[in-house]
This record gives structure tokens, sequence and C-alpha cells, in this order.
């Protein structure tokens, strides 16, 4: 098949000696060399992938490389996205065709955040076989997510967030406690965390160079206190210059871990607390929400959480915000006595009357 055409060879007719054999003979050499890419197919034209080739082709190039969230991804391509487009080709998918994806969806009861999850990843999918080669850039589709309703920020207690640093200092993992100082500490997203290296630490200033972080490369602040608890595993760690949370694949390939949910989920249970309602995200929440209620200013606040706009923070503002229970307590700082004027009683007759 090119550009969707079948492409013919003929072997030759048997009126003019030509058997079965040297047919299925010609048509394993095809074969090979169709393997080999040594097909003379006409100039500039290739054989396109479909939808479901190229998907299956990406998770198998995710599963070799650091590919991210690798369960979720093939069980929303297998479950979902493949069987909707596969008799497509990867470049003929339409941003109509997407948004009546979106449609069916929505109508058989998925929710919201559920479709938005599966169109990241087939967003990924697409920018990932433009930058392979795959489909050019003006093929793909504009993959467009709908607007969900606001959840509800969790924040940890001090006395769980106490509960969760004991619990990490006992796991069997002696990263996992650095980790859950970062989250509390620091107020920084997961992936950052790990993609922390020992030679972008300026301990002197208390500052992290984040190459790469969700708004951009940043200079990120951190605590005298969590400065300690780095400095003191980078005196344990074998690679005094490498990742603060090494990989633990052995090889030059090796980088930095890719998660810690599975150790964070062990210190959460130890601290009695729920792993549903407890998630590394978690404490982020908590880290910003305490700066809110210890009055800092929204600019100060955007620049150590990396957010990339005021009004992502403002969220947090609004329900945690001191400025709230000072309002909501003047109401009561100037009581005024006031003695309502009753209607009369009415006489026990009428009463009974208009009843």
């Amino acid at each position: 098949m090119v550009d969707g055409r079948r492409i013919h060879r003929a072997i030759g007719k048997a009126s003019e000696g030509v058997t079965r054999q040297q047919a299925e003979d010609a048509i394993e050499l095809l074969r090979t060399h169709a393997r080999e890419d040594r097909l003379s197919l006409p100039t500039g034209r290739k054989t396109h992938r479909m939808f479901e080739e190229a998907a299956t082709g990406y998770l198998e190039r995710l599963e070799q490389g650091t590919g991210k969230n690798l369960t979720a991804k093939r069980r929303q391509l297998v479950t979902h996205l493949i069987p909707a487009f596969r008799k497509h080709r990867a470049d003929k998918i339409t941003t109509q065709m997407v948004q009546s994806y979106v449609r069916d969806r929505l109508s058989t009861g998925a929710a919201q955040a559920t479709v938005n999850r599966e169109l990241a990843t087939l967003s990924h999918l697409f920018k990932r076989m433009v930058e392979w080669k795959w489909i050019k850039a003006e093929d793909a589709p504009v993959v467009s997510k709908g607007a969900e309703p606001p959840k509800a920020i969790t924040v940890l207690s001090d006395g769980d967030a106490t509960s969760l640093r004991n619990a990490a200092i006992g796991d069997q993992d002696g990263l996992l406690h650095l980790f859950v100082e970062f989250g509390l500490g620091a107020a920084m997203r997961h992936g950052e965390i790990l993609r922390v290296r020992y030679d972008q630490i300026d301990f002197d200033a208390r500052r992290i160079y984040l190459a790469r972080a969700k708004a951009g490369a940043r200079e990120q602040p951190i605590t005298p206190n969590l400065a300690a608890h780095i400095a003191a595993a980078r005196e344990r760690a074998t690679d005094k210059a490498g990742w603060v949370f090494p990989s633990q694949r052995k090889g030059e390939d090796a980088t930095h871990r890719l998660s810690m949910a599975k150790q964070f989920k062990r210190a959460v249970e130890r601290a009695g607390l729920s792993p549903r309602r407890v998630t590394p995200h978690v404490m982020r929440h908590t880290a910003i929400t305490r700066l809110v209620q210890a009055g800092v200013d929204l600019p100060t606040i955007q620049k150590i959480s990396g957010h990339k706009t005021l009004l992502m923070v403002m969220r947090y503002v609004h329900i945690y915000g001191t400025h709230i229970d000072n309002a909501i307590s003047a109401l009561d700082s100037a009581p005024i006595a006031i003695t309502p004027k009753l209607p009369p009683v009415p006489e026990t007759d009428a009463f009974s009357e208009a009843a």
C-alpha cells in the first residue's frame, strides 16, 4: 500500500510457463525486500502507518526509553484510542475526528477528566510521531482538552506532615525521607524533585537550578533545613555531582528515577493516612498553603512554587488566605445589640380563624 493505493506486481502467466512455486518465491523475496526497505516503490512515496501500527510502535519506543505513565498510556490506547482510530492512517486523523471522539466518550458517561487524560496521551503520541518523522507536523490534528471542574485541594495538617516524615525515615528506601523533605520543604513537583542533580545546587545561596520544569527553567529556592538534608545525602552518595535520586538501573544509560509513588504510598500507609487522598502532589499543596497562611506575597509564592501565572496561585489564596479569616472575623468585631420588634400576637379566635 502506497499513499492508500495498492501496488500490484505481475510475476507472469501460467500460460507463459510461470509456476505457482515461482510466484510464491517471488512473494517471499518481495517481503524480504520490504523488511529491508529495498522495495522499488514510486519515487518520493512511502507506505504510511495506520494508527494502530503507530500506537504500537509508540509504546514499544517508550518501553525502550524513559517513558512515563506507561501503564496508563497502554490502557488508554488499547481500550479506547486504538479502537476509535484503528481504521485510519496516522497522518489522516483530523481535528474534527478527535472532537467526535470526545463527544462519543462523554456521551457514554466518561468524565471530562478521564477523557482529558486520554487526549493527553493522544497529543503526546502525535508529538512523538512528528519528532520521529512518521508524519509531517502539518498533518497532526489539534488536540484540545475540555474544562474540568476544580478539584478540592488536599492539605496535610502539621500532625499529618510530621507523621509522614517519621514514616518515611523508616522506609527501606534510604532516599524516601529526602523525597518527602523536598515535597514539604520546597513545594516542588514530583518530576522536578527527581530531576535534581548535585552539580545544579548552590548550597551557599540555597538555590537549585531546574533546567526542566513545567513552566520553564527556574532557580528554585530551598530552606536551610532542606539544604542540610541534601548535603548529608551527597556525603553518602557515590556520585557527588550526579543525580540526587539516581536510577536503580546500572549502566551508562542510567539517569534519574522516574517515580517515587510506590515508596511514598508505603510511608502514607505507615503514617495512618489514606493513599487515595494523600499523593506526592499533596505535599506541594501543603507547602504552598503554608506560605499563603504565613502571609507571603503572591509574586514570592509564585517564585517558589514555579507556577506559570499568578492566577494559578490565587486558588490557594481564595481557600486558605488568612485575609478570609480576618474578614469574616471582622463581622463579629463590633456586635450591635438588636431587639427585634415582633408583630403583635393575634387574638386566639382570629388566629384559629386564620389557621
